[in-house]
């Protein structure tokens, strides 16, 4: 027996791992297992989850629906900052864990819990992630990370541990990949997948049809923001699920979203992974462009590098942090003008923006134009690059003075022979 624990709130998907980490919570710590399961859009995963808990020695079973709150107080915030980690990873994982752990928090105060636990592995991000909020949220709350501590190391382990204690398990079939899914991604690693010289097989993807599959014909989507929130799909106001829901499906059937990286983990090994996020893709596409017409040169360029921090920020876990907060502020703030839609063409795993417009742009094509205009004199142009080229004229009138050339020139290579 372990450090006495009178209530545990579990973080509970009612897979195979949960499932054994409530009766051995019980057996190890002596203690009342409550399990909490935020619905973030996993769909099916969801159905008989509260019966599996109460089977596996749950007192208790909380299912909230956080899908509004995951989609506009971290997922469409993080979009809003253009956060992208390594350039390619658009976070669909990293910002679930937060909100699932804050709903962990909240329940444990509620039941006057003294700890809270999880079934994070001890080699992947997910760990840190749960447990950095349990520390910035209630760092009272004992954190118990089963697999930091059982000698379960198989699924065969697991499955005969539920079978000697009478723990029913939903039959399925184990797929041969690790999965994580919401309303916002699905993720693909293990298997095959860890020889990143092998190409996917096409049977992993769940929300995307292959290209070669895909409809030969385009379709155009219109997205409409305000703020830098998207509020509508083709002129119909939705909400933030509905929304969502809608631009995944057109994404899917395209085959729009796929995302096959290597990764530095946070914990220090490099992981290779797969990721469709359809919808996301659409959403990160419409807002940067709306982004080109609204917002002037040096906030964009700024935050462009805010956006790599915040994309940091995000992956490691580091969700609730000033920094975050801090650089949230200035988000907000760039956003103000970012209303206005984007047109899209889907096609064959290509999302490309072909038309935009908005309210408040900074784009005016009577400026632009090549012809004759009354805001812009070309004469002034030879000022300014006088000017702007200053720092350059003097280096080079300095190494003419010196070696009879600018540095920059390059080598006569006339003046060599070969042997």
């Amino acid at each position: 027996m372990k450090a006495q624990v009178n209530k545990v709130v579990l973080a509970y998907s009612g897979g195979l791992d949960t499932s054994t980490i409530v009766p051995w919570l019980k057996e190890n710590y002596g203690c009342e297992v409550i399990c909490f399961s935020a619905n973030v859009g996993q769909g099916e995963e969801l159905d008989g989850l509260e019966e599996r808990a109460l089977m596996s020695g749950a007192s208790k079973v909380y299912i909230q629906d956080l899908r509004e709150e995951f989609l506009s107080e971290y997922v469409f915030p993080t979009m809003q900052a253009g956060a992208i980690y390594e350039r390619k990873y658009l976070l669909g994982t990293s910002f679930a864990r937060p909100i699932i752990a804050k709903g962990q928090v909240e329940i444990a105060e509620m039941e006057g819990a003294d700890a809270v636990a999880h079934g994070c592995t001890g080699k992947g991000n997910d760990q840190v992630r749960f447990e950095l909020t349990f520390k910035a949220l209630n760092p009272r709350l004992k954190v118990i990370a089963p697999w930091r501590e059982w000698d379960i190391h198989s699924r065969a382990d697991a499955l005969a541990y539920c079978h000697e204690r009478g723990i029913p398990l939903q039959p399925s079939e184990k797929s041969v990949y690790s999965r994580d899914r919401n309303i916002w991604h699905m993720s693909h690693e293990g298997s095959n997948l860890e020889d990143p010289w092998q190409e996917p097989e096409e049977s992993m993807y769940q929300l995307t049809v292959a290209p070669e599959s895909a409809p030969d014909t385009p379709e155009y989507v219109d997205i409409e923001f305000k703020q830098g929130f998207p509020k509508q799909i083709n002129g119909v106001a939705c909400g933030p699920v509905e929304l969502l829901t809608q631009v995944n499906e057109m994404g899917g059937r395209h085959s729009v979203g796929r995302c096959d990286m290597v990764e530095n983990r946070l914990v220090g090994m490099k992981s290779r992974g797969v990721y469709e996020t359809p919808g996301g893709t659409i959403l990160y596409t419409a807002h940067q462009e709306l982004e080109t017409l609204t917002l002037d040169r040096e906030t964009l360029h700024y935050k462009q590098i805010v956006a790599e921090r915040y994309a940091e920020l995000v992956y490691y876990g580091q969700w609730f942090t000033p920094l975050r907060e801090a650089l949230d502020a200035f988000v907000q703030k760039t956003q103000e003008n970012v209303s206005g839609t984007v047109r899209l063409k889907l096609f064959k795993g290509n999302c490309q923006v072909v038309g935009r417009k908005a309210p408040l742009s900074l784009y005016r094509e009577d400026f632009a134009t090549f012809g004759q205009d009354d805001v812009y004199d070309q004469s002034d142009a030879q000022g300014f690059i006088n000017l702007f080229g200053l720092p350059l004229k003097v280096n080079a009138l300095i190494d003419i003075e010196g070696f009879g050339k600018s540095s920059y020139r390059a080598p006569d290579y006339s003046q060599f022979k070969r042997d």
